[in-house]
């Protein structure tokens, strides 16, 4: 299997998206229900996300046939074929639907490649609204748009990246420890928040806003993101050394058979270990 084809493939697919979605930004949409978590964020959907998954198979299903690789994607039914098979494409069509719905940023395109054990092979993420396009192989690095990719941590502050403000997020008290926490540790007196985005532009500005991090706490209700939310990032993530982990600093468990959320765990993106 040639993962580099198969990375250049999947750029494509998230280009071609990302051009529904540019396309769609400048009309009136009618939004839907879907059964999600426990978020309205993760129940809305629109005829876009429906539109750039069909684009995106129609770039993946031939590999799917000659290379025997399983998929997953947000507005498919799980077959449980990832299971079965070597490799599976994980695919968000278009994460941040909320912000795509309020006309704001924070929307982007996330494809990855998984292979059986969970660990994530390639991961591209495309944001329409910047034009920026992030990638990574496993072992060859992380590139933005085409170039490789080196983070610094240049701010004097923490940035707390997070889709809900923190003042409306429930356990603020227990984000606030973890932040005071890092704060001290870093020798750093205040941070600052950066709001909206969905899970995989989340990440992403966790990297372009060094020392910055992203965490969900574990909660028993559904909810937390899915896989689809997390694999391409975590396989730049890796790429880059920065952390992508759940809240305990373990891996993420991207090919779990109980669910497809990831709330049990939680989540933890960090570029706290970024020198400048």
């Amino acid at each position: 299997m040639d993962i580099q084809h198969l990375t250049n493939i999947a750029i494509k697919a998230a280009l071609a998206a990302g051009k529904i979605i540019k396309k769609a930004m400048r009309e009136d949409l009618i939004v839907a229900h879907k059964e999600g978590g426990n978020t309205y964020a993760s129940q809305v959907v629109t005829k876009v996300d429906i539109a750039c998954e069909k684009m995106i198979l129609k770039h993946l299903k031939p590999t799917c046939k000659n290379f025997d690789i399983a998929l997953l994607s947000e507005e498919t039914q799980d077959d449980g074929s990832r299971f079965e098979k070597g490799y599976f494409w994980c695919i968000d069509p278009m994460d941040g639907t909320l912000a795509f719905i309020n006309k704001t940023p924070g929307f982007s395109v996330a494809i990855a490649l998984v292979d059986k054990n969970g660990t994530p092979q390639i991961g591209v993420v495309y944001n329409p609204n910047t034009g920026n396009l992030y990638s990574a192989t496993k072992g060859k690095g992380a590139f933005k748009n085409g170039q490789p990719w080196k983070v610094t941590a240049n701010n004097k502050y923490l940035t707390y990246v997070t889709d809900k403000k923190l003042a409306d997020t429930p356990n603020k008290s227990k984000i606030l420890a973890v932040l005071d926490d890092k704060m001290a540790s870093l020798k750093l007196t205040y941070f600052q928040e950066i709001s909206g985005a969905g899970a995989v532009l989340n990440a992403i500005l966790v990297a372009e806003h060094a020392p910055a991090l992203f965490l969900k706490l574990p909660k028993k209700e559904k909810g937390g993101g899915s896989i689809w939310d997390y694999a391409a990032t975590v396989c730049i993530f890796k790429e880059l050394g920065l952390e992508a982990t759940d809240f305990y600093g373990k891996p993420l468990e991207l090919n779990r058979k109980d669910s497809s959320f990831m709330n049990k765990e939680g989540i933890y993106y960090s570029s706290l270990n970024i020198k400048k």
